[in-house]
């Protein structure tokens, strides 16, 4: 591994999106431009995505080795995190006076890379500089920041972000470890009161850290302050054992990402000194008395959780990318695969050319696109916010709304990605050298990592809940507004649940051509996405309303009856995102093929969104049957168009042999394939070839 940043050239984003060899041109004579797409798809960072792509595919000893102990593997990730120390890269976010770069959006989109060289070593980095690092950056003072930065961003002080508890995981607020202040020494004394309040999961907890940022209940002068950060060293860094009072086990072996040393902390009396609580939004004099600049407690601990919102960000990013090299592994490897001909000594047909099976790989394709705009656009806000460019509240939670939503659904779908691209790939998809097992048993936990999807969808639901009930309320004030609220809902009623209402859409239609043709049209693709989602956020408004005026236990009864559509909102506003994302990036596509085709898979996501909730858009009348069908049938025709292009938008995600790293997808079952082809020609030619017993009866029956 190169050990100077000097001496590493960094590749301009027009080497990084070099051309790769293009499929034939489509009869059609559409072509898309790869090079073109691939520099558009590197994004707003190119360099800087270059860069990271660059570096895991020149040095091997980064790459995942499979088979080896998680002993082995643990010790690996550490020796890779050192030697990436002096390339840069992972020091982006931290301040220019210390040596970082002050690149907020840039450092995540290097992060995201290391996927593709091992998601173990992606983690691990992420505890070091995105956890721990990011703790004491976003949660210190200046002085701490000059003070405890150092050691974590040149790795001489490895750490664990010690936040999540046996008895609490997503539910932060609730944690049972407490930092009473003694006013008498000006420490702060650490305890975790019982084994549920056991910090768990934690990396770098089990053998490598020796120190960690500590979440806990602050209590001074009697008073419960809420959930603050402390700075706490773990082990003796000459030793690594345990000091007096810490104590741990380590997690073992688990279903992936075993390059993680995770593990649990408990703190017996531990004290902490003053000045080592992370006091940029708390603090305590040495009288004990409290200040903050927030006086909101509640508002307090999320700007404090916040901060640390680039997790989620980075995860749906590298899930994104996860998602995208198993696909461009399943399909590189069925546009070879042949399987079964359609007559005799007519040649066997690829993978691809079975209607099944671009329906299991082609509408992933299409969504991982419309994943790729709507990330590049969280970028971007993540960048604006953290760079302090228009660091506001209503920024903020802007993505903390929109960055819970993504990372949710994101991850899911990177799961169960690669789960259909192992399966495409038949019994070569189940060999760890095809990568597919052990992709997917690593980015398992990127489902619970940051908050379990299911709590980050209603942490998002509640915020697009709580602003549709601001407008209704503001309405409901203006003159009529009530009427208007009751007239609209009616005029829904009418419009969208009632047969007229469907006989009349299908008569429109003029039939299942016409349909299709209509469901083709953005603004109609659009509307019934957004529909769906509107009409999921009403309907859960208009449920919840009453728990207003509820007392506490009928308060939580009429929410627990309105949880499931809460959180298929989110679901259904992340799939909008998408969709909105996907299409303004066509808009800036200047050149008409690589257009045209971009707009073929905008149509491929949007539709097989609808055909996914197809069930929604009946019962609530916004979908006919007959257009319902065509759908379907639409779908399947442009999965179809779809097939002479599917290279090229695979090629324009820039990975190189080098980040896929699967046989089956290196050509060489091409070779395999021809090799088969050019020996049964011959065999044919040479006039020795055996007949078939079916033919042989043929020729009896003939001849009888």
């Amino acid at each position: 591994m190169t050990t100077t940043s000097e001496s590493v050239t960094t590749p301009t984003a027009t080497e990084a999106a070099a051309p790769q060899p293009q499929a034939p041109r489509p009869a059609s004579g559409t072509r898309v431009d790869v090079p073109a797409l691939q520099r558009m798809l590197l994004g707003r960072w190119p360099e800087e995505r270059a860069e990271a792509r660059r570096m895991v595919a020149e040095h091997p000893e980064l790459w995942k080795q499979e088979g080896i102990t998680k002993e082995e593997h643990r010790e690996i990730a550490l020796a890779q995190m050192k030697q990436m120390v002096p390339y840069g890269h992972v020091l982006r976010a931290f301040p220019e006076r210390l040596g970082g770069r002050a690149q907020a959006g840039a450092n995540l989109v290097g992060f995201e890379e290391l996927v593709a060289a091992d998601p173990s070593l992606q983690i691990k980095a992420g505890v070091q500089w995105g956890l721990f690092g990011s703790a004491i950056l976003h949660l210190g003072t200046e002085e701490q920041q000059d003070r405890l930065l150092p050691g974590a961003m040149d790795l001489s002080v490895p750490g664990a972000f010690a936040m999540t508890e046996t008895g609490h995981g997503s539910d932060v607020a609730s944690i049972g470890t407490t930092a009473t202040y003694d006013p008498e020494t000006e420490e702060f004394v650490l305890n975790t009161p019982f084994r549920g309040a056991w910090k768990q999961y934690l990396g770098n907890a089990a053998k490598h850290g020796v120190a960690a940022t500590v979440f806990a209940q602050l209590v001074t002068n009697g008073v419960d302050h809420g959930v603050h950060c402390f700075y706490v060293p773990i082990r003796d860094p000459q030793t690594m054992e345990f000091l007096p009072g810490v104590g741990g086990e380590d997690d073992g072996q688990k279903g992936g990402l075993n390059g993680i040393d995770n593990g649990k902390l408990h703190f017996t009396n531990v004290r902490v000194p003053r000045q080592d609580l992370l006091a940029r939004y708390g603090q305590v004099a040495p009288d004990g008395t409290y200040t903050s600049s927030i006086d909101s407690p509640g508002r307090r601990f999320f700007t404090m959780l916040g901060a640390l919102v680039q997790g989620r960000v980075s995860l749906d990013g590298a899930a994104i990318t996860a998602a995208k090299i198993g696909l461009a592994i399943a399909t590189k490897y069925a546009d070879q695969r042949r399987q079964f001909s359609p007559s005799a000594g007519a040649d066997e047909l690829t993978l691809l050319d079975y209607a099944t099976h671009r329906r299991r790989l082609f509408p992933r394709i299409a969504e991982a696109y419309a994943m790729h705009f709507a990330h590049d656009e969280l970028l971007d806000l993540f960048d604006a916010v953290f760079s302090g460019r228009e660091d506001t509240p209503a920024m903020r939670e802007d993505l903390e709304t929109t960055a819970a939503a993504l990372k949710a659904t994101s991850t899911w779908y990177s799961l169960d990605t690669l789960q259909e691209c192992r399966e495409a790939c038949g019994g070569a998809g189940f060999l760890s050298e095809n990568r597919f097992t052990g992709l997917r048993a690593d980015l398992d936990i990127y489902a619970t990592f940051e908050g379990d999807n299911h709590v980050l969808l209603q942490l998002a639901a509640k915020r697009l809940v709580g602003d549709y009930g601001k407008r209704m309320a503001k309405v409901a004030k203006s003159p009529g507004g009530m009427a208007t609220i009751v007239a609209g809902q009616a005029k829904d009623a009418v419009l969208h649940k009632l047969p007229l209402k469907r006989l009349g859409q299908t008569v429109a239609d003029g039939g299942r051509a016409r349909s299709a043709g209509r469901l083709l049209d953005a603004e109609v693709q659009r509307e019934l996405i957004a529909g769906r989602f509107e009409g999921m956020v009403a309907s859960t408004a208009m449920g919840m309303r009453p728990a207003l005026k509820a007392d506490s236990i009928r308060a939580q009864e009429i929410f627990d009856d309105n949880q499931v559509n809460l959180i298929g909102s989110a679901a259904a506003w992340a799939e909008l995102v998408r969709w909105d994302a996907f299409t303004k990036a066509i808009g800036k596509v200047s050149d008409a093929d690589t257009r045209k085709v971009l707009t073929l898979l905008r149509d491929i996501y949007g539709l097989t969104t609808i055909e996914r909730h197809l069930d929604w858009h009946l019962t609530n009348g916004r979908l006919s049957t007959g257009r319902a069908k065509a759908v379907t049938s639409t779908i399947d025709r442009l999965l179809k168009q779809l097939r002479p292009h599917v290279l090229d938008v695979i090629d324009a995600w820039g990975f190189t042999q080098e980040h896929l790293r699967a046989p089956i997808a290196d050509g060489s079952e091409k070779v395999r394939q021809d090799e088969a082809a050019a020996y049964y020609r011959e065999l044919r030619a040479s006039g020795t070839a055996p007949i078939s017993e079916k033919e042989l009866r043929k020729r009896e029956a003939r001849g009888a």
